[in-house]
């Protein structure tokens, strides 16, 4: 039985759509070659399928740093702007009713005890 019949190509063509040419004897030496195939396009696949996920991980991970050091900046910048003395000396005293004073602080110096 010839692979392909060159004088019928509907027969040859339905041969084709419907696998039962794989049935031909000529065919049956060839199926672990088929099957390594088959397994190899499987792996690849598969394969080709965990880096997609992986790529769409990293980009999501890429976005949330972006956020996150957008908003550590705003947070850096609040509370440098918040920590500046005339900021600190107007919350004490709306908040806290203190005044500053009017001299400047007393230093103070422990003395170092002499053994």
């Amino acid at each position: 039985m010839a692979l392909l019949n060159k004088s019928n190509p509907k027969r040859n063509l339905s041969r084709l759509l419907t696998g039962r040419f794989l049935t031909i004897e000529q065919w049956e030496k060839n199926w672990p070659v088929l099957t390594f195939i088959s397994l190899l396009a499987l792996i690849m696949i598969s394969s080709s399928h965990l880096a997609d996920e992986k790529t769409h991980r990293i980009s999501e991970m890429r976005e949330r740093v972006k956020e996150l050091s957008s908003e550590y900046i705003e947070l850096h910048s609040h509370l440098m702007s918040e920590s500046l003395e005339s900021k600190v000396l107007l919350r004490a005293e709306e908040e806290l009713k203190l005044i500053k004073g009017s001299e400047p602080p007393i230093l103070l110096k422990a003395e170092e005890e002499k053994e």
